[in-house]
């Protein structure tokens, strides 16, 4: 299967988790990063979702599913060890409501890939299921490559492409957008240099300090 490459604006959106165990675990801590309604569903939970909603970061339903659990759902993952459930969950989504199931032993709208997040700087990765340790493999090799500076990196970039775009035209816009990709801005910011960074912006731009 050919999976479309997406990223999704969950903020506020009902998503619904069917299970409390590891993959459960792993599917919510994906989504905290958004503002996204997760709602759980099962008996139990592992300590660390408990922690999670401890902190009012998730919604625990401590009860077996139904289907008026899946009401207005965005979202679903059925990601429990009990086919019998996860056939349940996908029988009761709505053709409109995106389906995962972590069994694949049905409809499976969606994948998760894997993530590197560095503020607005969003890595992912997939093998489409067919191998989940190479997957493993290169986001690891990706968090290395892209370290911490990137989001500040990014940050940056962001403002500065905003204050050209205000204030520039033409070839003179173009040239700008591509000074902003000089290697040098990347190894001040690696460094810890934002002042030299926004002294080269205010220098190239015009603008007083």
């Amino acid at each position: 299967m050919n999976y479309f490459p997406l990223l999704m604006n969950l903020d506020y959106k009902k998503v619904v988790i069917v299970g409390g165990g590891h993959v459960a675990r792993q599917k919510a801590e994906a989504l905290l990063p958004t503002k996204a309604q997760v709602s759980l569903i099962s008996p139990t939970v592992t300590e660390k979702l408990q922690q999670y909603i401890n902190k009012g970061l998730l919604t625990w339903k401590e009860k077996s599913f139904e289907p008026a659990d899946l009401d207005d759902a965005a979202l679903i993952f059925a990601v429990t060890n009990d086919e019998e459930v996860n056939n349940a969950v996908e029988e009761a989504a709505q053709h409109w409501q995106l389906l995962s199931r972590a069994d694949a032993k049905g409809r499976v709208d969606f994948i998760n890939p894997a993530v590197v997040r560095r503020g607005e700087f969003v890595l992912t990765v997939s093998t489409s299921g067919g191998s989940p340790g190479l997957t493993r493999k290169v986001k690891g090799e990706l968090a290395e490559q892209y370290g911490e500076h990137y989001a500040q990196y990014v940050s940056f970039l962001k403002e500065a492409r905003q204050r050209i775009l205000e204030n520039f035209t033409g070839n003179e816009k173009k040239q700008l957008l591509a000074e902003l990709l000089d290697p040098q801005l990347l190894e001040w910011m690696e460094q810890g240099s934002v002042q030299k960074c926004e002294a080269w912006l205010h220098l190239r731009i015009g603008e007083e300090q």
